[in-house]
């Protein structure tokens, strides 16, 4: 643990789950953002910071040498990828307005060594277009489902495929959606194996 006053950086987490501890931006300040990112890549050589806005991205990529930031994913890193590829993950996104959250997991999948397999606006409101990549979905070794609405995706793709699935309920919706709840509570109650 390197204590960095405002943090503790757990640097053992890489032995323990494979990759780096990530640094969550939100709520924090830049400068506590980019002093987390420098300590953890200077030990792991290689860092991920999410929900970053686009200030922070400037100054993490000002400050990191190597660093990218990724508006629509609001995330950005530095250093390489882990070697040895982990296996292709379909991140797969209900409509255009669940991106940010799918590009998200997209590249956190990539960082961490994965193959990641974007297949975005196949939600349930169009059945036929969810059909059309179902081939290229049950190639990969597990699927990250990301909707808003009323969150219907995860059971009806789960329901279609045997590799695990992770639902990811996002906040986008109208009416009764209440901010994400209902997506939440569907992915919850679903039924179909593998969620």
């Amino acid at each position: 643990i390197e204590n960095l006053g405002f943090a503790r950086i757990d640097h053992d987490r890489e032995a323990r789950c494979g990759y780096p501890e990530v640094v969550f931006a939100e709520g924090k300040t830049i400068e506590h953002c980019v002093a987390a990112a420098k300590a953890i890549l200077a030990r792991a050589g290689r860092v991920l910071c999410t929900r970053v806005d686009a200030a922070m991205g400037a100054a993490l990529v000002r400050e990191l040498q190597g660093a990218a930031y990724v508006p629509l994913a609001r995330c950005a890193y530095a250093g390489d990828v882990p070697g040895g590829l982990r296996g292709k993950i379909a991140v797969v996104s209900g409509g255009t307005a669940d991106l940010p959250v799918a590009e998200e997991a997209a590249l956190t999948a990539e960082r961490m060594g994965a193959e990641g397999l974007r297949l975005f606006d196949v939600g349930v409101a169009g059945l036929h277009r969810l059909i059309a990549v179902l081939a290229e979905i049950r190639a990969c070794r597990a699927v990250i489902a990301v909707a808003g609405m009323e969150g219907a995706l995860p059971s009806v793709l789960a329901g279609l495929i045997d590799v695990p699935l992770i639902a990811v309920p996002t906040s986008v919706g109208y009416g009764v959606g209440q901010g994400g709840l209902i997506a939440l509570a569907t992915m919850l109650t679903a039924c179909a194996p593998g969620i």
